[in-house]
C-alpha cells in the first residue's frame, strides 16, 4: 500500500473512531419531537442506585408520603452508560437519565410481621442530563402507577421551577441528591465533585 494509501486508511480510522465516540450513549434518552421523553421500558433492569423510605422535602411533593403510618418507598434507577462515568469520574454525563419510582408500603404481609417492604407503584418520575435544554437538566412526570404514560413532556412553567430550585440549591452533584446514595458519596468524595457543604 502506498503512503498515501495507508495515510487515508489511518484518516477513515479515526473519523470512524471520532463517530463512533460522538455517539449518544445506546441507553440514554430517547425523545419524541425532540424532547418528549419515551418512557424506558427496561429502566428496571438499570443501576439501582438506593431507596428512601417516608421520605418528604417539599411539603405536598418528595414521596407523596400519605403519612407516617403510611410511608411511601422510592426506589432510583440511572442508565447503565451514565453509572460507568459517574463511577470513573464522579459526574454525570450528557445523557444521563434517573428514574425515580414511588411504591406504597405495606407490613403484615404473607410471612412479615414487622417493618414493610414496597408494593404497587403509584407514581414514576425522571430526570434527564441533556445540554439541549435550557439548562442541561429536564424533568419528566409519567403519572401514576396505574396509567403510566408511553412519551411525557418536560415539565415546564412553575411545575418544573420547584424542582430546578431543589434539586440546585441541594444536590450535591450538579442537580442530583448523591448524598442518598452512599456508595456514589463515596465516589463523589473521592473524586472531589461534591458541592461544598457536603
Amino acid at each position: 500500500m502506498t503512503m498515501r494509501g495507508l495515510a487515508l486508511a489511518a484518516l477513515g480510522a479515526g473519523m470512524l473512531a471520532c463517530s463512533a465516540n460522538a455517539q449518544p450513549a445506546p441507553d440514554g434518552p430517547v425523545y419524541e419531537n425532540g424532547t418528549d421523553l419515551v418512557l424506558p421500558t427496561n429502566y428496571r433492569s438499570w443501576r439501582f442506585i438506593g431507596a428512601g423510605l417516608g421520605m418528604t422535602y417539599d411539603g405536598e411533593r418528595g414521596t407523596q408520603a400519605t403519612g407516617p403510618d403510611n410511608p411511601r418507598f422510592t426506589h432510583a434507577f440511572v442508565n447503565p452508560a451514565a453509572y460507568d462515568h459517574f463511577m470513573r469520574t464522579g459526574s454525570w454525563p450528557d445523557g444521563t437519565v434517573f428514574m425515580l419510582e414511588f411504591r406504597a408500603s405495606q407490613t403484615e404481609g404473607s410471612i412479615n410481621r414487622a417493618g414493610r417492604f414496597a408494593t404497587q407503584l403509584t407514581l414514576l418520575e425522571a430526570e434527564v442530563k441533556d445540554s439541549r435544554f435550557p439548562d442541561g437538566w429536564a424533568f419528566y412526570n409519567f403519572g401514576p402507577g396505574s396509567s403510566l404514560a408511553r412519551v411525557a413532556k418536560p415539565l415546564a412553567g412553575a411545575q418544573v421551577a420547584s424542582c430546578v430550585e431543589c434539586h440546585s440549591e441541594h444536590g450535591a452533584v450538579e442537580r442530583t441528591f448523591v448524598q442518598f446514595y452512599p456508595h456514589l458519596l463515596e465516589v463523589a468524595r473521592e473524586k472531589g465533585t461534591l458541592k461544598p457543604g457536603h
